[in-house]
């Protein structure tokens, strides 16, 4: 039996007994979708399994590309046959045990929200950020993935919102910047953009990793992998957030500190060529 808010419910409905839920026991994508075709869907589909793996949740044979694929396009068109929006592809344990769990086969629930950007906007709109400085997140593998345990980035994103804030930059146990609440972060010097690695406990993005093969193509530009202190970002001419969904946002304030986002617009440009949105 269970007691919620004050009204009993019965033990065996299954929300309750989510392993999610209960444990953080999940792991989860967040797509963009554009009229029905799934953006950099191989990508987001290797991490996931690869997240599965690290979790030791088991991989049935039927979680090919295909198959999901096609369950995402078949909920995208329950909604719109020319669905242009984000989906959140979550995969849990299947429920039983306490931490121990009694099973390791997996539930999946799709999860889509129509919008209506298609191409990776530049935001010409005030983005101000700052530091987040109350928790840290850990330099290991665990904080790669993208998992439901997401405490820190949610009691940032409370912080942030007291404070007048668009967005917060996390740092690691060694006092490393590490990446925003929502994405991962790059900072630009001349022509030089710099972010931090895999090794400083920020999430594998999908969209940093495109942003990175991106930039190695271009003459114009270097791109480096490195620690930095939260020292550098105040000497730098620009920081951008990147994620899947809304592709590089510019950063145009932090401690009172206006920024540029010249190289930005340069490369989100790029990006919306990449898969000829129209």
């Amino acid at each position: 039996m269970i007691n919620y808010n004050g009204n009993f419910k019965d033990q065996s409905l299954d929300h309750f007994n989510n392993r999610g839920f209960l444990f953080g026991d999940s792991v989860f994508e967040t797509i963009k979708v554009v009229d029905n075709k799934i953006i950099y869907w191989e990508e987001h589909y290797l991490r996931l399994m690869s997240s599965m793996r690290i979790l030791r949740i088991e991989i049935p044979g039927l979680y090919t590309p295909d198959f999901f694929e096609e369950e995402i396009q078949k909920t995208n068109l329950k909604i719109d046959s020319f669905f242009t929006g984000r989906v959140r592809l979550t995969i849990f344990r299947r429920e039983g045990g306490l931490y121990l769990p009694d099973y390791n086969d997996p539930i999946f629930v799709i999860n889509s929200q129509k919008t209506d950007q298609k191409l990776f906007n530049v935001n010409l709109q005030s983005y101000k950020v700052d530091l987040f400085k109350d928790y840290q997140i850990q330099s290991n593998l665990i904080s790669n993935l993208k998992t439901n345990n997401r405490v820190v980035n949610v009691i940032g994103s409370i912080y942030a919102k007291e404070n007048d804030l668009d967005n917060c930059i996390l740092l690691n146990d060694q006092k490393f910047v590490s990446e925003f609440l929502n994405g991962n972060i790059f900072i630009v010097k001349n022509n030089h953009v710099i972010t931090p690695p895999i090794s400083s406990g920020c999430l594998n993005g999908i969209m940093r990793n495109k942003i990175i093969e991106l930039i190695n193509k271009l003459t114009n530009l270097e791109i480096e992998e490195k620690d930095f202190s939260p020292y550098e970002l105040i000497s730098s001419d620009e920081i951008w957030v990147s994620n899947s969904i809304s592709g590089i946002i510019p950063v145009t304030e932090y401690r009172r500190k206006k920024f540029s986002n010249k190289v930005a617009i340069t490369i989100i440009n790029y990006l919306n060529k990449q898969f000829s949105i129209s």
